[in-house]
């Protein structure tokens, strides 16, 4: 895919992978929609990457709210060629110690979230394959935690095992339709991520700019070339 005026949705826009994400294709000539809770941050970030980065603030985890940040989209922008669900938070700890809270944030925010992100792009996409024989690119952010179980991650493990799934049936369903479907699982990167779901996380981290090119890599393969899943760590992730 050319990504040059095309048209993105990244959630979780406003910090580490997502804002990554965003400078990124925005330096592609891409169009992209910045989905996040926090408009001033949203709308700081317009001011420092111009008038191709659009704020969309939105709570992936309010379903009223999701289908009107996509109206808005198609509205404004009469297309959608990239999903990126981004959005996603851990909180870690011993599963007898964790709150109920702890439990349902991480699924709404990590797996249903996607979800209801996923369910408003989708149509916009088969439209798109029935006029142009190509609908779209749909990427989901996993984890290594998706493919790994370890103690304390039981809730985050539970989201980011569910987010494969999802995303291998949903590639099956789709790629009839023209619509791409990938599943990204990055170990450890340099973002905050770590400080919000109270762990010390590594060393000797990934860069989130260096996850945005790999994911920039994968859009912009030929229309009848998919790449489903790419797994990425740390070489030496001690340093």
């Amino acid at each position: 895919m050319d990504l040059k005026d095309k048209v993105v949705v990244v959630t979780g826009a406003s910090s580490g992978l997502g804002l990554a994400f965003s400078e990124a294709l925005v330096a592609k000539g891409a169009h992209v929609f910045g989905v996040s809770r926090r408009r001033e941050t949203l709308e700081a970030i317009r001011d420092d990457l111009g008038e191709r980065f659009h704020p969309l603030p939105c709570d992936v985890t309010d379903e009223v709210q999701v289908k009107m940040a996509f109206e808005a989209v198609a509205r404004e922008a009469g297309q959608l060629d990239v999903l990126i669900n981004n959005a996603g938070l851990g909180k870690f700890g011993p599963l007898d110690g964790m709150p109920t809270e702890h439990w349902t944030v991480q699924m709404e925010t990590n797996l249903s979230g996607v979800f209801r992100c996923t369910r408003e792009a989708v149509p916009l996409m088969k439209r798109q394959n029935a006029k142009d024989g190509f609908g779209g690119h749909i990427v989901n952010i996993a984890s290594i935690a998706g493919l790994i179980g370890n103690p304390n991650l039981s809730a985050y493990n539970a989201t980011k095992f569910g987010l494969r799934g999802f995303s291998e049936a949903l590639m099956k369903e789709l790629r009839d339709d023209g619509i791409k479907v990938t599943c990204v699982c990055p170990g450890s990167v340099a973002t905050r991520f770590a400080d919000v779901a109270g762990s010390q996380g590594t060393a000797n981290p990934m860069q989130a700019e260096d996850i945005a090119e790999t994911v920039v890599h994968v859009l912009e393969g030929p229309d009848n070339y998919l790449i489903s899943e790419v797994v990425m760590r740390p070489l030496r992730p001690k340093g």
